[in-house]
C-alpha cells in the first residue's frame, strides 16, 4: 500500500491543499474527464475493437445496417451505462453506510446489504418469474431488511464498530446460504448463477437498466440535497442532537437511500463486491471528509472504477470474458486487508 501513503503525502503539500475551492473544482473536473474518457473507451473496446473514428461515426450517423452499430447500440452502450449506474450506486451506498453507522469497514458487500438484496432478487426470479419486472423493488426490500437486521443485532450487542461488522458477516453468510440453496434447487432461474453471485454486466439491456437507473438518479439527488445533514450526523449522535438534527429520522432516511442504491444496482449487476468499501475511502484520500464533496467524488470515482474493471474484464483475456466482479475482488481484497490493519493500528494508538 505504498501508493496510498505516497498519495497521502502528496495531497498534504502546499500546492495541493485539501478543501480549497480551486482544488475541489480541479479534482471534480479531472474525474469528469476521466469518466468521459473511460466511457468512450468502453464503447470502443471489447471482443471486437472498433476504432474511435468509426465509433463516433456510428454514434452520430446511426447507420443501423452496419455490424458496428448493432454492437455499439445494443451491447456496449447499455453495458457502459450499467457500469456507470452500478459504480455510482454501490459507492454511494457504501459512503452512506460508513457515515451513518460510523464504521470505516461498512459496505454493502461486507455487512449483508448485498446479500439481502440478492436473496429477494433470487426469490422473484425463481418463484415469481412472471413478475421479473419487480426485481428492483425486491432488491431494495431485501437490502433494506438486511440493513435493519444488522443494525438491530449490533445495537443489541453493544453497537460497537466490530459488532456491526461481525453482525453483517453473520447475516451475510446466513442469507448467502439461502440464496445458494434456491439457485441449486432451481438452476433454471432467469438469472445466471455464476454471473449473479460474482457480479457481471454481460447481457444487460436498456430495458433492464431503465427503472434501476431512474431510482439511482433520484436517490443521488436526494443524497446530494441531504448531504449537509449527513455531515452533521457524521459528527456523532450527541453532537448532531445538540445541533437540532432528528438523529433517528435521518438515520432511517439514509438507510433507505443506501438500500435503494444497492438494491437498484444488484438487480441488474449482481453481487459486485468491495466497490462500496474501496471508493469512499479513496474519495476521502483525494477530497477530504466533507460529505457534500464526497457524494460527488464518490459517484464519479465509483463510476470510473467500475467502467475500468469492466473494460479489463472484457479485454484481458479477449475474446474470452471474465465477470467484472472477479476484477473487483482482486483489487478490493488487498485493500480490505489494509483497512483492517489500519483500524488495528488506530486502536493501539488510542
Amino acid at each position: 500500500m505504498k501508493a496510498i501513503n505516497i498519495l497521502q503525502k502528496l495531497y498534504t503539500r502546499k500546492f495541493l491543499i485539501k478543501n480549497t475551492k480551486s482544488y475541489n473544482i480541479f479534482v471534480i473536473a479531472l474525474l469528469i474527464l476521466l469518466l468521459l474518457f473511460l466511457l468512450v473507451l468502453s464503447i470502443s473496446v471489447g471482443a471486437s475493437n472498433i476504432p474511435l473514428s468509426k465509433t463516433f461515426s456510428v454514434l452520430f450517423r446511426k447507420d443501423e445496417i452496419t455490424k458496428e452499430f448493432q454492437i455499439i447500440n445494443y451491447v456496449r452502450i447499455p453495458r457502459t451505462l450499467a457500469a456507470i449506474f452500478a459504480g455510482c450506486a454501490l459507492s454511494l451506498s457504501g459512503l452512506i453506510l460508513q457515515t451513518v453507522l460510523d464504521n470505516a469497514l461498512a459496505g454493502p458487500s461486507i455487512i449483508g446489504v448485498s446479500s439481502g438484496s440478492g436473496l429477494f432478487t433470487t426469490l422473484i426470479t425463481a418463484l415469481f418469474p412472471a413478475y421479473i419486472m419487480l426485481m428492483p423493488v425486491a432488491a431494495f426490500a431485501g437490502a433494506f431488511l438486511a440493513t435493519l437486521l444488522v443494525y438491530l443485532i449490533a445495537k443489541k450487542t453493544g453497537a460497537s464498530r466490530i459488532a456491526i461488522v461481525l453482525s453483517g458477516v453473520a447475516v451475510s453468510s446466513f442469507i448467502g446460504a439461502i440464496t445458494d440453496t434456491i439457485l441449486t434447487i432451481k438452476p433454471d432461474t432467469a438469472i445466471s448463477r455464476t454471473s449473479f453471485l460474482i457480479g457481471g454486466l454481460s447481457g444487460v439491456t436498456m430495458k433492464g437498466i431503465k427503472l434501476p437507473g431512474i431510482l439511482i438518479f433520484i436517490s443521488f439527488i436526494a443524497v446530494f440535497v441531504l448531504s449537509y445533514d449527513m455531515n452533521i450526523l457524521s459528527l456523532g449522535d450527541e453532537t448532531a442532537k445538540s445541533l437540532g438534527l432528528n438523529v433517528p429520522l435521518y438515520r432511517f432516511i439514509f438507510i433507505v437511500l443506501s438500500s435503494l442504491f444497492s438494491g437498484s444496482a444488484i438487480s441488474f449487476a449482481g453481487l459486485l463486491g468491495f466497490i462500496g468499501l474501496i471508493v469512499p475511502h479513496a474519495s476521502r484520500l483525494i477530497i477530504g471528509s466533507d460529505t457534500r464533496l464526497l457524494v460527488i467524488v464518490s459517484a464519479l470515482l465509483g463510476s470510473s472504477f467500475t467502467l475500468l474493471c469492466d473494460i479489463m474484464a472484457r479485454t484481458l483475456f479477449a475474446p474470452y470474458e471474465i465477470p467484472v466482479g472477479i476484477i473487483m475482488s482482486f483489487l478490493g481484497g488487498p485493500f480490505f486487508i489494509y483497512l483492517l490493519f489500519n483500524q488495528r493500528r488506530r486502536v493501539v494508538d488510542d
